[in-house]
Order: C-alpha cells, then sequence, then structure tokens
C-alpha cells in the first residue's frame, strides 16, 4: 500500500483529502506545517509527497527544494491556489514533479500519483546509471551534468528535460510528447510553457559552446542532435 505524505495547514481540506487517500487504497499521514513536513518525510519512508504551497513556518517551496535535495527520488505533488505560469515555473524549479491548482477533482489528484509511483518506481529499476551524447554526460545517481567536462547547474525539471532528450537524442520530440513523459501533466501545451523550458536548458547547455545541440523545428518540436541542419530555427540564447 503506497505511503502518502501531505502537508496541508487547512483542517477541513486535509480531512477530505485524507479521506480520498484512504478510499484509494493509500496509506496517509499529515503535517500541518512545513518543518513539521520536512521531518517526517526525511524520518520515515513515503513513496509520495502531497504539499501545499502556502504553509506555517516554512512554505511548499522550501520544503520540496529540500526534500528533494536529500530525497531526488521521492515524488512530490504541489497544491495551491496559485496558478500564473510563473507560479507553476516556481514550483517545478523548486522540483515538484506536478502542479494543481485548487479547486481539484479527487480522482484527478489520484490519477496524478498513480502515474507518478508507476514512473518512480521504474527509475528505481532502471539500470543505466549515465547517459552521454556528443560531449554531454549526464550521472542519473549523482545527479550531475557535465559538457566537454564542464559542470552544468540543472534545476530538478531542467535535468529531466534533459535526460529525455538524452534518452531520445536524435529524434524530434513534440511539444504534447514532452508534456506527457517529462511532467507528466496535462497543461495546455498551446502555451508557451515547454518553450520556456527548452529555453532555460538551452541557456545552459549550448550558449558557451560553439556546437549548439538543442534545436527548434519549426511546428514540430525540439531534436537534440549535432549540426541539425534544414529546417531548423535556432531560438535566440536571450
Amino acid at each position: 500500500m503506497p505511503h502518502i505524505l501531505l502537508v496541508e495547514d487547512d483542517d477541513r481540506l486535509s480531512k477530505l483529502i485524507a479521506k480520498g487517500f484512504q478510499e484509494a487504497e493509500f496509506e496517509v499521514t499529515v503535517a500541518y506545517d512545513g518543518i513539521t513536513g520536512l521531518k517526517l518525510s526525511l524520518q520515515n519512508h513515503f513513496d509520495l509527497v502531497v504539499t501545499d504551497i502556502v504553509l506555517p513556518k516554512k512554505d511548499g517551496l522550501e520544503l520540496c527544494n529540500e526534500i528533494k535535495g536529500l530525497k531526488p527520488d521521492l515524488p512530490v505533488i504541489m497544491l495551491t491556489a496559485l496558478g500564473t505560469t510563473d507560479d507553476k515555473l516556481e514550483g517545478f524549479d523548486a522540483g515538484a514533479d506536478d502542479y494543481l491548482t485548487k479547486p481539484f477533482e479527487m480522482r484527478e489528484l489520484i490519477a496524478r500519483i498513480k502515474v507518478l509511483l508507476k514512473r518512480f518506481s521504474q527509475q528505481v529499476h532502471q539500470k543505466i546509471s549515465v547517459l552521454k551524447y556528443e560531449g554531454i554526460e549526464m550521472n542519473l545517481e549523482q545527479k550531475t551534468v557535465n559538457r566537454d567536462h564542464t559542470p552544468i547547474k540543472l534545476t530538478p525539471k531542467e535535468f529531466n528535460l534533459l535526460k529525455f532528450m538524452l534518452e531520445n537524442s536524435e529524434r524530434v520530440l513534440s511539444r504534447s510528447e514532452i508534456a506527457e513523459k517529462v511532467w507528466e501533466t496535462h497543461f495546455d501545451t498551446g502555451t508557451n510553457f515547454i518553450d520556456v523550458y527548452i529555453n532555460y536548458l538551452r541557456k545552459k547547455i549550448d550558449k558557451d559552446f560553439e556546437t549548439k545541440l538543442i534545436h527548434t523545428k519549426a511546428g514540430m518540436g525540439f531534436i537534440l542532435k549535432k549540426d541539425y541542419e534544414s529546417g531548423i530555427a535556432q531560438e535566440s540564447l536571450r
């Protein structure tokens, strides 16, 4: 039975969510502030954390960032009333694996939890520990990235995006495929959300190197490939 840590200071809402988890056959532990949530997450085994952003003592962004720093393989879903693109970017940059805006349907939260549990379970059994392509080297166990032996610091979501591109190098990846495989969510891919993260990654992976590896194919998506030629519109590194 999956064990979920719920960090939510609203007593009524926390009881409703906990009841929904129990009905879905999840074991649930509830914390009502960020400091307690962090202590519980480090002292106990949990399969997944669900946390609000606005919390007493330590907010959900700090909580998520600290959990991911110490337990990078523990998936985190953020629940919040803050639903702008900037809010979501901030949450993902803190290491969140998914983001659900209040109000939400319990069945959607349960569905997203099941998807994350499945993905992280598969990652635990993954045998490949290092991915390489044209000077890029990603160590999956140490969570480090280098290009031509130069260390590159990535946020957790940038790391996952690059990992997906390395696993699918020299293949055009659509925005919808990236959304599904990297975020495992169904946000509106008509927005520039994916493009924002591709640009973040491009600045770190390509900006200081002569050979550009991350390219955009207009109307189709993105590709990780050396010297990709016709049909590519390389976005500016502003």
